[in-house]
């Protein structure tokens, strides 16, 4: 125990001499900015040089926001800062004992006016650059057709994914925010940035994880940061107003209009946006290979919004107001197999026709205010309201063999037992169903900071508040016939209406204390309170046969209440957390490590037929959480995380009860169920070499899952239906790795990126038809993904030409059913070129070959040659006006099929969608009282010159970055 104690002590005051030793250094700091237009210069060389003979004893670049900090010992030096394009600055400097940290403030660099005159530019922009944990990527690196919007660049970025639902991802990590210098943008829709911003007003876009409110006040991670997209504004298009209007009509009755009004002044902004298209809001064609979908249905879309951001030096508020009403029309085709044994599958058929439409209402604001320079505010209210009403028509045949016909052929016969023998068809469903509901939410949090003199000494309040009122209606219809059955039994019919009133709130009040305990050593303490209530009444009705949803329920159709499906439940949930985190911050090391203890208590009051139960839960979490950052330099850094997290089952899944509303998927609660708890751990590095414009981005995650909630289904053959049964299951875990790397070549005209995936998944499920069952019952998926995506370009001031190919590839092994087995194949390579004409002219067009291999069915294994052009005309005084004409799959040769692959079953799925189709667009831009260069040439602004910062082609050359 004494050396223990000894070894402590020793190790305190070794942190201890080190701090103090690395604190006998001054500290000079400042920004750096545009003389012309006060925006940040990023990457500009800083300098403390020595007086008698200018050597370097220090230096740096700027980041982001064109801040920079050096270290010297006391004493007099040169501060020397240059950029390409600038004329250098120098400025002398003084670092005493008594004095020594020096902020400079702001510099400004002024262009070279004589290099900018003389000089025939030949150097792009570099396509990404990293600062620290941030990636920068340069607006005027990507061409897209013209009149595009953000979502055409954003897909063009290395390491960026766009899938079907609009959900956006960069190096694997999903986009939370949209902000625009800072400054959310519509909160957390994404979407709304994606679909509606022009690319020609955005200069850069920085892609990094935005801390919490609460970890940005305490410099401790909460694990609440989200990845954002930060777009900065084209200087000279921020100080003023900018609209933008894209009115467009097509083949096949399809329209498009955008309209949008931004007003930038300083620190404010100011933006309304509207839109309506029935074209699934594609983007603009022309803009590169590869699989390219135009989404799953038809979709027509209207959406307003306002967004605004004021800043003052003590308060600065945020916030926005989005109406959106979205109608999908959504056909589907699925053969899906799911396994029951070692020898023996189910196969399913299905036709499928849903068409929904949601009205949704979403305000929310934050607003900060610093009355002192101790103390900070924050305030984030917010209100959404809600509507819906889906539809969903489905017919489906289920079978114990593999029939040998597509889905269209067996829905498109009269007499399915002509192609099927009867023994092997197990049931034929036909259910229509209607939903409608609404739903209420306010809420707000509150945070208070309070310095408490001593640096890194403080104390913060969070408090959160969350209500819902939420109520849904279900109508629905069902036919069932079971082959296997007797005659009496062979048909069921069942027509309900149910009701789903819910109530629910929430709210938390939470407490830290952060104490310095050395220089850049930090303790902080918090303990948290949180509960939750719900409440919700769900009453089912027993409706005639000769009912239809037509019909609805009124007072001539009452319906029937049924006391044993008919159900309510009141939940009540408390947890405390207390966390100790220690935080140690020096020049080029961040480290973050603590643990949390939660104890919980969960009780719920449950009513369903007979039943009447209170059940009560306490548990006690432990949640380690580990941080390390090294900044090897400004543009390297490696981050290294670990967290834990343990999750509790879902209290209704505790209860010993069984819900037969749907005979063909029972459900049976499980008393014995076990919380699980997730072990994830995370890398990162990167690098940018500025001189050379190459660089490399890395992200590596593993996690795994120990009594990971898993249902095990008992099959049915004589219904085809399941009774399932949750159950905790060990095994599941996966290993996701991800390298990115960009190389410019050749006086930067050339570049070089390369995107590889690597995923392996260890995928466990419980499997079986039979009543008793044991752990030998579980079928093991073992899936080994790799992905490489390649593309080269060319761009020179006027033409970009690209080569690209991706290559997905799957290797899935199966435990119970090695017939099972795949080996599958994407694959797609193209070319993309993208031409800016003397006559203000452009021409973008993409050629892709799309194929897959590997597939048991022949449907699966297509090619798709897929080409898509288009050629836009500017006109009007300083190109204000454009006209263009935009071809999709000009070949009519694309299809939208997927497939899903778990431990338990794989589904193949076609929908319908918009394929081959043509629009013409007008597009008409408007600059006003814009700042210096964006208003040259009249009312509009040229198109962004490829490589810069402002002009077209042909224009006067400016600085590239």
């Amino acid at each position: 125990m004494k050396n223990w104690v000894m070894g402590l002590l020793l190790l305190s005051c070794g942190i201890y001499a080190f701090g103090q030793s690395r604190g006998s250094k001054g500290l000079v700091s400042g920004t750096v900015v545009d003389g012309d237009d006060n925006s940040p210069v990023m990457q500009a060389t800083v300098q403390i040089l020595a007086l008698k003979d200018s050597s370097m004893v220090a230096g740096n670049v700027t980041d982001l926001d064109g801040r920079f900090s050096l270290s010297a010992r006391p004493g007099k030096y040169l501060l020397k800062v240059s950029f390409v394009g600038y004329s250098p600055s120098f400025q002398p400097i003084t670092l005493t004992s008594s004095k020594p940290r020096l902020n400079l403030g702001t510099i400004s660099l002024h262009s070279d006016a004589v290099m900018l005159e003389g000089a025939v530019i030949v150097a792009q922009a570099p396509e990404v650059t990293a600062a620290e944990d941030t990636l920068v990527y340069n607006s005027s690196a990507y061409r897209v057709p013209e009149g595009s919007a953000l979502e055409e660049l954003v897909k063009k970025l290395p390491g960026a994914e766009i899938d079907d639902d609009g959900k956006i991802t960069i190096n694997g990590k999903k986009i939370k925010k949209i902000m625009i210098d800072g400054k959310e943008f519509f909160a957390d829709d994404p979407n709304i940035a994606m679909k509606n911003l022009p690319v020609n007003i955005i200069d850069k876009i920085r892609a990094y994880e935005k801390q919490s409110d609460m970890a940005r006040m305490t410099g401790v991670d909460d694990g609440e940061e989200e990845t954002v997209l930060d777009l900065s504004v084209k200087p000279g298009m921020n100080q003023g107003w900018i609209g933008n209007t894209d009115l467009a009509a097509g083949t096949k009755d399809r329209y498009s209009g955008k309209v949008m009004i931004n007003h930038f002044r300083n620190k404010n902004q100011l933006t309304a946006i509207g839109s309506v298209n029935n074209v699934n809001d594609n983007a603009f064609p022309g803009g590169g290979g590869g699989f390219r979908k135009g989404g799953n249905g038809l979709t027509a879309v209207k959406m307003a919004g306002v967004n605004f951001a004021t800043e003052t030096e003590k308060l600065k508020t945020e916030g926005s107001v989005n109406f959106n009403y979205k109608d999908a029309d959504i056909v589907s085709k699925q053969a899906s197999e799911t396994f029951v044994s070692s020898e023996s599958s189910s196969f399913k058929n299905a036709l499928d026709h849903s068409r929904n439409k949601t009205t949704k209402l979403v305000a929310d604001a934050f607003i900060e205010w610093k009355p002192d320079t101790m103390t900070t505010f924050v305030f984030r209210p917010r209100f959404s309201y809600g509507k819906t009403d889906n539809t969903n028509g489905q017919n489906s045949y289920t079978f114990s063999q593999d029939p040998g016909y597509t889905t269209d052929e067996l829905f498109g016969t009269d007499d399915l037992t002509s192609l099927v023998s009867e023994e092997d068809i197990i049931n034929t469903v036909l259910k229509n169903t209607l939903k409608k509901g609404d739903d209420l939410t306010v809420g707000g949090s509150v945070l208070v900071n309070r310095r408490l003199g001593k640096l890194g000494r403080n104390i913060t309040f969070r408090g959160k508040y969350n209500y819902t009122n939420s109520s849904s209606e279900q109508f629905s219809t069902s036919e069932t016939e079971y082959f296997q059955k007797t005659p009496e039994e062979r048909m069921e019919i069942l027509n309900r209406y149910i009701t789903t009133p819910t109530k629910s709130y929430d709210y938390s009040a939470r407490l830290t204390y952060s104490e310095p305990i050395f220089t850049g050593g930090f303790l902080q303490f918090s303990y948290n309170f949180q509960y939750k209530h719900s409440t919700t009444d769900n009453s089912t009705f027993d409706m005639g046969d000769n009912w239809t949803i037509g019909d609805g329920v009124n007072e001539s159709n009452p319906g029937v209440l049924n006391n044993d499906l008919s159900k309510s439940a009141a939940y009540n949930y408390y947890n405390h957390q207390m966390d100790v985190t220690f935080r140690w911050i020096r020049e080029k090391m961040r480290l973050n490590a603590g643990v949390s203890f939660q104890p919980q208590k969960s009780d719920l009051s449950y009513k369903k037929g007979d039943l009447d139960t209170t059940t009560v839960r306490n548990v006690f979490n432990f949640t380690p959480t580990f941080d390390f950052r090294y900044k090897f330099s400004k543009t390297s850094q490696l981050r290294l995380r670990y967290r834990g997290q343990a999750s509790q089952p879902n209290m209704v899944d505790l209860l010993p009860i069984s819900d037969n509303t749907d005979p063909l998927n029972i459900q049976n609660g499980n008393p014995g169920l076990k919380p699980t708890f997730t072990n994830e751990l995370r890398a990162e590095y990167n690098f940018f070499n500025t001189e050379k414009q190459r660089g490399m981005f890395s992200f590596f995650r593993y996690q795994n899952i120990m009594n990971n909630i898993s249902d095990r289904k008992v099959y049915d053959p004589e219904t085809g239906g399941y009774v399932t049964t949750p159950e905790n299951i060990n095994g599941n875990w996966n290993l996701t790795g991800m390298v990115g790397t960009n190389i410019a070549l050749r006086n930067k005209k050339y570049t070089i990126n390369t995107f590889t995936r690597a995923n392996y998944q260890n995928m466990v499920s419980y499997i079986s038809e039979k009543d008793l069952v044991s752990d030998t019952d579980k079928n093991i998926t073992k899936r080994l993904s790799l992905g490489e995506r390649l593309r080269g370009t060319y761009r020179n001031d006027w033409w970009e030409f690209s080569l690209n190919g991706s290559l997905d590839y799957t290797h899935s092994r199966n435990s119970y059913q090695e017939s099972n087995n795949l080996d599958t194949y994407q694959f797609a390579y193209g070319a993309s070129t993208n031409v800016r004409l003397p006559w203000n002219m452009s021409i973008s067009t993409d050629l892709s070959q799309n194929s897959r291999r590997g597939y048991a069915e022949s449907s699966m294994n297509t090619d798709e040659l897929i080409w898509n052009a288009q050629i836009s005309q500017d006109f009007l005084k300083g190109n204000a006006a454009t006209v263009s004409i935009q071809f999709y799959d000009i070949l009519r040769n694309q299809s939208n099929i997927s497939r899903v692959i778990t431990a338990a079953m794989r589904q193949d799925t076609e929908y319908n969608a918009i394929y081959s189709y043509c629009m013409v667009h007008f597009i008409y831009r408007l600059n006003l009282f814009g700042g210096k260069g964006a208003g040259k040439g009249g009312p509009g602004f040229a198109p962004p010159g490829p490589g810069g910062r402002h002009g077209g082609f042909g224009g006067p050359p400016h600085r590239r970055f």
